[in-house]
């Protein structure tokens, strides 16, 4: 390990020693003024997440204003840490909430903002301290994130970016000053970092993949849902997890929902993304625009039909495309990372469930209807960390965030994030 690696890590180890005896309170007032510098300059850091990865202007200056509401929500939240007095025949009978020390974040390019201080700001409000390994073309964000932090009154250490690769990742999971690590990225990267985590015996947390359902029934407000459903695939040139991905429709409304669809969804054409008005862009990068077109050639060649031709138009630019997708097509176990929405159709409530969980991931998914009866037998049976009614997937800071099955585990956002990367430590005593 290189030296600049290793005394950064040890660095993070020595401020824990202090960090953690820091008042809850007065992390907040830091985590306030952290809050108040990235929403003053959220224009700037935007212009550094379009740069970096090629997402509309508008919506890489949303992100940051996004991640500082998400931090003044932990600046003013209960805290949930501070030592539980139980009940019992013991004189002393207590729980207390202590942090594990240095957490290693693993985070990538589609949120470069979002994504990292969703992880780290209930981390370090619980007393640990942060290493950060940032996707390679977003290592701008993430030294700009660790200026933030020491701007706002952090002691160096709480929050430092590496430059490192993936192929270091695991040397410095292996370290023994870090204690945990929590990983948003790809099935595969997730199940090489938990192996290392387990290994060591350390906690991880991962938030994966996901093939997240859109459930139209016929009894939806079919406008809504059209409007609604073009936005939730192509928002962030469909460079999301919790994208809705697979449209499914009940069968005695395909002819009324889809043209309407289809409609809203042509209104999103590549455009210049340092202009606020452009909705859409191109992908972050050229290789990954390969992967995508290789994945729809898959789903043509094993029966899919194109509805909306996925149609290239430069190195990392797509009209977006729309097919539609019999089950057993091997691309439904697969998570289509891009500016491509598939339709399956559903004869009822029953099938459109059965085809909602028949595939690897747990993310989250989104039920129209009207009627409450079946909203909650959707909220009762859909396999997926979080169900939404009437409306797309999107996270928010009270509500907690994470999936199940192949789309990872363990809670980001929420008060249940602060004891994500801590030890419940029990007290007794006569």
């Amino acid at each position: 390990m290189e030296n600049l690696i290793e005394n950064k890590l040890l660095k993070a180890d020595q401020t824990f020693q202090e960090w953690k005896k820091v008042p809850f309170e007065e992390k907040q007032k830091l985590i306030a003024k952290a809050a108040e510098i990235f929403k003053s300059q959220s224009e700037n850091f935007g212009e550094m997440i379009t740069n970096e990865m090629n997402k509309p202007i508008s919506q890489s200056i949303s992100e940051v204003e996004k991640s500082a509401l998400m931090m003044n929500y932990y600046a003013k939240a209960e805290n949930v840490l501070s030592a539980e007095k139980i009940e019992s025949e013991y004189s002393i009978s207590e729980i207390h909430y202590v942090p594990k020390g240095v957490i290693l974040g693993v985070m990538p390019w589609n949120f470069p903002f979002w994504q990292v201080l969703r992880f780290a700001t209930p981390a370090i409000l619980a007393g640990n301290t942060v290493v950060l390994k940032h996707a390679s073309i977003c290592f701008g964000s993430g030294n700009a994130i660790e200026k933030v932090f020491i701007e706002a009154g952090f002691p160096e250490g709480v929050f430092q970016n590496l430059e490192i690769g993936h192929q270091e990742v695991q040397e410095v999971l292996e370290h023994k000053t870090v204690k945990g690590v929590s990983l948003t990225g790809s099935e595969k990267a997730g199940a090489e970092v938990a192996a290392t985590a387990g290994k060591n015996i350390k906690k991880s947390l991962l938030e994966l993949g996901g093939s997240d359902a859109f459930i139209v029934l016929n009894d939806a407000d079919l406008d809504e849902a059209a409007k609604v459903g073009a936005l939730a695939r192509l928002q962030n040139c469909g460079q999301t997890c919790v994208a809705a991905k697979r449209f499914i429709i009940q069968r005695d409304i395909e002819f009324d929902f889809l043209p309407k669809f289809i409609e809203e969804y042509k209104k999103y054409v590549p455009g210049n993304p340092k202009l606020k008005e452009t909705k859409l862009s191109g992908m972050a990068r050229p290789d990954l625009a390969d992967d995508l077109e290789k994945q729809y050639q898959k789903a043509l060649d094993h029966g899919a039909e194109a509805i909306i031709p996925l149609e290239r138009i430069s190195k990392n630019e797509f009209n977006p495309g729309l097919i539609r997708v019999e089950e057993g097509n091997p691309i439904l176990q697969e998570e289509l990372f891009g500016p491509l929405g598939m339709i399956m159709i559903a004869e009822n409530d029953d099938d459109a469930l059965e085809i909602a969980n028949n595939i690897p991931f747990g993310l989250s998914n989104a039920v129209w209807t009207k009627s409450k009866e079946r909203q909650q037998f959707f909220i009762d049976n859909l396999e997926s960390g979080t169900v939404n009614i009437n409306r797309m997937t999107s996270s928010d800071p009270r509500f907690p965030f994470g999936g199940t099955k192949s789309s990872g585990y363990g809670t980001e956002l929420s008060l249940l994030a602060l004891k994500e990367f801590v030890t419940a430590k029990t007290i007794l005593g006569k």
